[in-house]
Order: structure tokens, then C-alpha cells, then sequence
């Protein structure tokens, strides 16, 4: 399921430079909500969470509210950050099992002592809506019409064709190399007729490879790592990360926590021609993506 483009008045859109997730998530859930009236059965997405961190907590909730408007079924199953592999492979079978689920996800992160790849790939392909088992993997390398497109990477690029930003030919700088989140981007990418580099904090003269790109995506999961010296003029610049930090104020001499991204935002910005911000950038739109896939994943049962 794609964006409706010619919903999309783009001038009204653009705040400033600035490129809002928030806007083009909330023109979603009224596309999704009309798609999910369709569905004889109420397609229904199933959340495993181990442990207690808060982040992983407030993200789940997003999802919750998210399908909640759309009219999606929604389950939450939380675990102790000490289960076991088995406990959790057989709570992800009984669900791969049942009918009325389409789409599983595991939150992520979950604790260390778990195979996280045994863990993904113990969801059944057809319900990976977040496209990252070894199976889904496969299939987008190699653009197979039935893959199912990480979310994370579907979210960054509607992000920029919401706003008009043709992404083919244009040379793009991923900066980051993860397995579930830089690498599914450059691949999207590739795949959309980009000329991705890929770097990460180890690449010779990084900041060159960066300065050079039309399109700068970071995701590397460091706080503020790339400032203005990263960047030039004309860039489109978006930021996949997003870390808690100790702010710069202090309240009752508490340090406060903020929300930043992987990208010196306030650096960054009056430099390039456009930028997505942390929160509500490309957060918004990746959980609009989870649930266009949950949309892709549930059409059998309409």
C-alpha cells in the first residue's frame, strides 16, 4: 500500500525546511482507516515486549493509539527480561498459529542474553511486518514482489517522496550499517535507483563521503554525531536515530532527559535545505509504515 501523492498538498506541508512525520502520519490514518473498514475480519497486530525499558513502553503505546484510530485489533504481550528462548519461541509459535493475528513484531531492543536473530526469525514470514527475518530479508535483497519491506526503511523514504523529494539518481550517504535499520535503507534505496554509499565511524574520511551526498541518511544510534561539519548547503538530511540524553537545563538540580537524534539538530539546521526532526520525523512514519504493511499482510482475509 502506498502514499496517495495527489492527496498531498506540499506547500502546505512544508513547515519552513523542516520534514514533519507528524503530518504526512496523520494524512495516513485517515487513508488507513478507509483501507481497514474494507477487512471482513479486523486485521491484528501483535506486540511482543521483553523487559521494562520505558522507550521500548512509550513506542508500543504509539502503536497501540495508532491502531486504535485505523481500527486495527491491537495485543500486547510483555515479558520478564529474563525469559527464556523457549519461552518466548513458544509464545511467538502460538501466535504464528493464530488465525486472527496477521502481523507480529518484536520490540526491539530485548536483552543480550537472547539470540535476536533466532528470536525474529521464529515469526512466520507472511506476519514479519516489520520485513526482518532472514526470509523477508532475502526476498527485498533481491526485490521480489512478495517481500515484505522493512519498516524503518519504508518509513524514511515515504518520509522524503511525502514531500516531493525524487530520490532516484540522486547520490545518497547511508551512515550506518545495521542489519535492521541502515542496511534495509540502503538497500530501499539502491533498489529505487539511488547511488548509495554506506559508512559508518570506522570509513576513511567519513565527512567527505557525507558532504558529498545530495541525500544524508544517519542511522547510527550516537547521539549528535553528525554536526555541521558533515553537512553543505542543498542537502536533504534525515535522522533515523533517536537516543535519550541528559539536557542541558537543570530542574531542582535533576539533570532532565531529552529526546535527540543522531544529527546535531540545532547545528544542522539553518545549513541545509531540509531536514527531518527527533521526535517527529521519521519515527511517525515508521509506525505508519508497520501498519501499511499490517494492510499489505492482512489482504487475504478481506
Amino acid at each position: 500500500m502506498m502514499m496517495d501523492k495527489s492527496a498531498i498538498d506540499k506547500k502546505k506541508l512544508l513547515n519552513g525546511h523542516i520534514l514533519d512525520g507528524k503530518v504526512l502520519r496523520d494524512l495516513g490514518v485517515q487513508r488507513l482507516k478507509l483501507a481497514f473498514s474494507k477487512f471482513v475480519g479486523k486485521p491484528t497486530l501483535a506486540v511482543i515486549q521483553v523487559g521494562d525499558l520505558a522507550e521500548s513502553s512509550a513506542y508500543i503505546e504509539q502503536k497501540r493509539k495508532f491502531a486504535e484510530k485505523i481500527g486495527a485489533g491491537f495485543i500486547h504481550e510483555k515479558f520478564s527480561a529474563d525469559v527464556s528462548e523457549e519461552d518466548l519461541s513458544s509464545a511467538i509459535n502460538r501466535l504464528n498459529s493464530n488465525s486472527k493475528i496477521n502481523g507480529i513484531i518484536v520490540q526491539l531492543p530485548i536483552p543480550v542474553a537472547l539470540n535476536k536473530r533466532k528470536i525474529i526469525d521464529t515469526i512466520l514470514p507472511k506476519k514479519d511486518v516489520d520485513g526482518l527475518t532472514t526470509t523477508n530479508k532475502k526476498l527485498f535483497e533481491t526485490e521480489n514482489s512478495s517481500a515484505i519491506v522493512p519498516a524503518t526503511a519504508r518509513g524514511v523514504l515515504s518520509l522524503l517522496e511525502g514531500y516531493g523529494i525524487d530520490v532516484n539518481k540522486k547520490k545518497v550517504t547511508v551512515v550506518g550499517r545495521s542489519e535492521l535499520v541502515g542496511g534495509p535503507i540502503a538497500t530501499l534505496f539502491a533498489h529505487k535507483g539511488s547511488l548509495v554509499t554506506v559508512c559508518h565511524r570506522g570509513t576513511p574520511d567519513m565527512t567527505t563521503k557525507c558532504r558529498n551526498a545530495d541525500i544524508l541518511i544517519v542511522a547510527t544510534g550516537v547521539p549528535r554525531l553528525v554536526d555541521r561539519n558533515y553537512v553543505t548547503e542543498n542537502q536533504v538530511v534525515v535522522d533515523v536515530g533517536i537516543s535519550s540524553v541528559l539536557g542541558d537545563k537543570l530542574e531542582e538540580e535533576i539533570p532532565r532527559k531529552v529526546l535527540v537524534g543522531d544529527v546535531d539538530f540545532n547545528d544542522v539546521k539553518d545549513i541545509v535545505s531540509a531536514i527531518s526532526p527527533v521526535p517527529g520525523g521519521v519515527g511517525p512514519m515508521t509506525v505508519l509504515s508497520l501498519f501499511e504493511n499490517l494492510f499489505d499482510a492482512s489482504k487475504n482475509v478481506i
